[in-house]
């Protein structure tokens, strides 16, 4: 493979900025460019180790810098790799790359050094996708499954269950082939109880796979309410800046206003929708049936309610609409004279919050009604083993050979007719891993890292 080069820090000014460059020539040219202050030469460098010198674009001094070699196999890509660590500054950390990229470099592409530590066998596919995770975790619960997910969780539990398939495979495998052989007969019940246990690893898995995305990506939450309940205000409130126009006038927001926020150790995709109402007004209705979409799609709702007004036919109407869903009613305006019969709300089994979203008073309950709702604080990411869809999918895929195996079983298949589809269960399990992929997998997999990591 060619030699490679990116700035690896972020493309912003700082203490410190670090030009990477890795392949077999990479030694080579770190020592055209760089020139130690000591008597031994960059090519005479030992792995992990490092030297003061100066980087330079031919006799042009660029700044003073610390070179440091890694060598094949034992660098993060498995490939020769020098590291030139100089000053912050965007000029000047672009002037070293443009030397790097003149001697001999290549521009890396996105996430190529980690594509690359995946081709050469440092770490597998799941492991390599727990890099991005950790580089975008904005917390604390996400940078611990992105950990756990980089310590090899998906990995040993996908080979767990791969060899287990494995091994059914073997005994069917040995069983038709040998049929001359002193070797048991496959007994059918006994193969439908493996494939059982198979099937019960595989559905924990899928069902610890929505912690985990809610985890990565956030909540993805709406308001809902009737007009001029707070919706807007709430929504400001959360966001902590003006994204919603409030006004007295019902039927003001009539677009969806989404925003990332974060509520303490918890992310919401949050959306301010439109009043739910009825409404003759085409435009307001849109708005409103985009409402009502959001609501159907979340997965949380958070209903506003005017705590000062008692509850009305638009109020039930989605109290109706949220009990059977994640949800949280927000009785608004606690700082005025209640007069909302809350009880109505509370029968339906759906979380109360009282708070003042004009006053800015009560978020911290509305914080602590979502990780009840989620059961956040009970999350075990020893568990959590799939981190995006494509993950799940291979999971969802070999769930399903495995079941449609069990199935044709119970029905009175031959056994030789379900060993194909225990096979392709157990691919589904190598495409997770990356053990067995193809390039296109592997190319979109890496096009959502950065360059330089």
């Amino acid at each position: 493979m060619s030699t490679i080069a990116a700035i690896s820090t972020p493309n912003a000014a700082g203490g410190i900025a670090v030009i990477r460059i890795s392949g077999e020539n990479a030694v080579a040219v770190a020592e055209k460019i760089f020139k130690p202050v000591g008597k031994k030469a960059v090519s005479e460098m030992s792995g992990y180790t490092c030297a003061y010198g100066f980087a330079c674009d031919g006799d042009e001094r660029l700044d003073d810098c610390i070179l440091t070699i890694f060598k094949a196999p034992h660098s993060y890509t498995g490939e020769d790799t020098a590291e030139i660590s100089c000053h912050g500054g965007l000029y000047v950390s672009k002037r070293i790359l443009r030397a790097a990229l003149n001697n001999g470099a290549e521009n890396a592409g996105a996430g190529e050094f980690t594509k690359r530590a995946f081709l050469n066998g440092k770490i597998d596919l799941t492991r390599a996708e727990a890099v991005m995770d950790i580089i975008s975790a904005k917390g604390e619960r996400e940078l611990k499954m992105a950990e756990n997910l980089r310590e090899g969780a998906a990995f040993k539990k996908a080979k767990k269950i791969s060899e287990s398939l494995l091994k059914i495979l073997g005994d069917l495998a040995a069983w038709a082939d040998y049929p001359e052989e002193d070797i048991p007969e496959v007994d059918p019940l006994h193969l439908t109880a493996e494939l059982e246990c198979v099937e019960r690893e595989l559905e924990l898995l899928v069902k610890n796979y929505d912690s985990g995305r809610i985890i990565r990506e956030g909540i993805s939450t709406v308001i809902v309410g009737k007009p001029n309940v707070g919706k807007s205000t709430l929504f400001n409130c959360l966001s902590g800046c003006k994204r919603s126009i409030v006004t007295d006038i019902a039927g003001t927001t009539r677009d969806v206003i989404e925003e990332s926020v974060r509520l303490g150790d918890v992310t919401l995709c949050l959306a301010d929708t439109a009043g739910i109402r009825e409404t003759s007004d085409i435009i307001e209705g849109m708005g409103v049936d985009i409402a009502r979409k959001k609501l159907d799609d979340a997965d949380l709702v958070i209903a506003v309610f005017d705590g000062g007004c008692p509850l009305t036919e638009d109020d039930f109407d989605i109290i109706n609409k949220i009990k059977n869903k994640k949800s949280i009613a927000v009785i608004n305006k606690s700082d005025v004279e209640q007069r909302l019969d809350a009880d109505k709300i509370a029968e339906k089994n759906i979380q109360i919050v009282y708070l003042s979203a004009k006053e800015n008073d009560g978020i911290d309950m509305l914080r602590q009604a979502i990780e009840k709702e989620f059961q956040l604080n009970e999350i075990d990411f020893d568990n959590i083993s799939a981190a995006n869809e494509r993950q799940k999918k291979c999971i969802d895929s070999s769930l399903k050979c495995v079941r449609d195996v069990i199935i044709a079983i119970k029905s009175g298949e031959l056994l030789d007719a379900v060993t194909v589809l225990i096979d392709e269960a157990e691919q589904f399990l190598l495409e997770l891993t990356g053990e067995k992929t193809t390039d296109a997998v592997v190319d979109e997999v890496f096009s959502r890292f950065c360059v330089g990591k």
